[in-house]
């Protein structure tokens, strides 16, 4: 299993527009962040883990030509507003047309209803993006092909977020909160990513310490922070806070899951 990061960087990312802070300004490329996107790729199935505003520019900067089915953690701007984008996999290969899977909980459906509409219409105008939303059970693992993934539940503030687990990777962004029932899901997980939006405690995001307080509970082998903002600090400062086996990682990271 592979995993590469398509974006590390919160929603507005890095660095921010009129920002000119030295994170903002940073010449190393680890300090530049898109919006924070996943992809996934196990036995020939190919996983991308929400599709924000940045979903185009990742898909052409990976050089992705098919996908098998999007994962969605929760409905804000970040994470769903590039779906539109989707039309460019239905129609790579027209006349052939090739519908893509998203998967989500049902408070992000309802979402993704709403927005995209018009891309569940019945009379819908040509080249509208075609998309097949397959609401999941939070209680329930689901499959993508022959790829099992179990949902985390958690809460982003008041809102209700989602991440996954596929094999030994668990894959979460946007928490602030996670029960212990939801935690006993990840037992055995070696690699597991979580968003820490900076060090200083935030009212919707883990910061720092939150998500290091969730690794040791989970003790994988090996940890990535993600969704950070320009607070975080410089890529090589920052870092240098860390325990061992914990690491930022960056916009094009790719990380080996055995």
């Amino acid at each position: 299993m592979e995993l590469t990061f398509l974006g590390t960087g919160t929603s507005q990312g890095v660095p921010v527009i009129g920002c000119r802070c030295e994170v903002c300004r940073s010449n190393d490329r680890r300090d530049q962040r898109l919006r924070t996107s996943a992809m996934v790729e196990v036995d020939g199935v190919r996983i991308i883990i929400d599709a924000g505003p940045d979903f185009r520019q990742q898909m052409l900067r990976e050089g992705v030509r098919h996908i098998d089915a999007i994962l969605l953690t929760h409905g804000h701007t970040d994470h769903v507003a590039g779906l539109d984008d989707v039309r460019a996999f239905n129609f790579v290969d027209y006349p052939e047309i090739h519908r893509v899977d998203i998967f989500a909980a049902p408070y992000t459906s309802q979402t993704v209803l709403k927005v995209f509409d018009y891309a569940f219409a019945q009379n819908k105008y040509r080249g509208v993006p075609e998309i097949d939303l397959h609401t999941i059970s939070l209680q329930h693992p689901f499959r993508v092909g022959d790829v099992e993934i179990i949902p985390i539940s958690g809460k982003h503030s008041r809102f209700e977020v989602t991440g996954y687990r596929i094999g030994k990777l668990a894959y979460l962004t946007d928490f602030k909160e996670i029960s212990n029932e939801e935690i006993a899901k990840l037992k055995g997980v070696e690699v597991l990513v979580v968003n820490a939006l900076r060090f200083e405690p935030h009212d919707s995001h883990f910061c720092v310490s939150d998500a290091l307080d969730l690794i040791e509970k989970v003790a994988p082998q090996s940890a990535y922070l993600t969704h950070m903002s320009h607070e975080i600090g410089l890529y090589d400062q920052a870092s240098s806070r860390l325990p061992e086996g914990v690491q930022f990682a960056y916009d094009g990271l790719k990380v080996s899951v055995k």
